[in-house]
């Protein structure tokens, strides 16, 4: 029993892990709401904590079922996550500096109240934090139930899987700002552009994963 639980944390926290990368979350994060207070940071930390383990635990338990009740693939699903992803990079990659906002104007306070609730869900949540590739793996990784079935020790281990998972997501988001003092504006800038290229080139690829498999399924007569 014990070798099932730690095979189904492992098998989960292996699986998820490098796809949601709490890390790069928490870094696109500080560049999407740069002014936040620590108070909004927490907040934020936790909501989209939360938001990531009922996505997860969703797309493991019934994710398969409501793709194919909305009759909508997984290489359907990859595209246009992709596209949403890549959309968000390159949004990023535009976005102005402070210095080019100008230095007369205080910037917008556009984090606070709804505003910063919204943004938790999407597009920081989804499908920056958790985005079709996390959310593909789930699936793939509830349909893939062993031969004799799930016991509640699969039920355990999947729960302290998603506790992890999102307990590191929680760390990562809410001592962003450390690493924004530690790197100082310029580094923030540099680090910003680069994960904005980086996550462009996510979403491009996971689309392209995506169309590669809508377009080997055709079969051409």
């Amino acid at each position: 029993m014990l070798n099932e639980l730690i095979k189904t944390i492992l098998l989960l926290v292996t699986g998820l892990f490098p796809i949601i990368n709490p890390p790069a979350t928490a870094f696109i994060t500080l560049t999407m709401v740069p002014h936040a207070t620590q108070a909004e940071r927490a907040e934020l930390a936790t909501r989209i904590a939360f938001n990531s383990l009922f996505i997860l635990l969703g797309s493991l338990s019934i994710g398969a079922y409501v793709l194919s009740f909305f009759g909508i693939s997984v290489p359907v699903l990859r595209v246009a996550g992709g596209l949403v992803i890549a959309a968000a990079g390159w949004g990023l990659l535009q976005a102005p500096t402070d210095d080019d906002a100008g230095q007369d104007a205080p910037p917008a306070r556009i984090e606070h109240g709804a505003s910063l609730r919204a943004k938790a869900f999407y597009p920081l949540t989804l499908p920056i934090t958790v985005g079709p590739g996390a959310i593909s793996v789930a699936i793939a990784l509830g349909t893939g139930s062993p031969k004799a079935g799930l016991q509640p020790v699969h039920w355990i281990g999947v729960g302290i899987a998603l506790l992890i998972l999102c307990a590191s997501i929680y760390v990562c988001v809410r001592f962003a700002g450390h690493l924004e003092k530690l790197l100082g504006a310029v580094g923030v800038q540099v680090a910003m552009r680069l994960l904005a290229f980086v996550l462009l080139c996510i979403g491009v690829q996971i689309a392209w994963l995506g169309l590669a498999d809508l377009i080997g399924s055709v079969h051409f007569g």
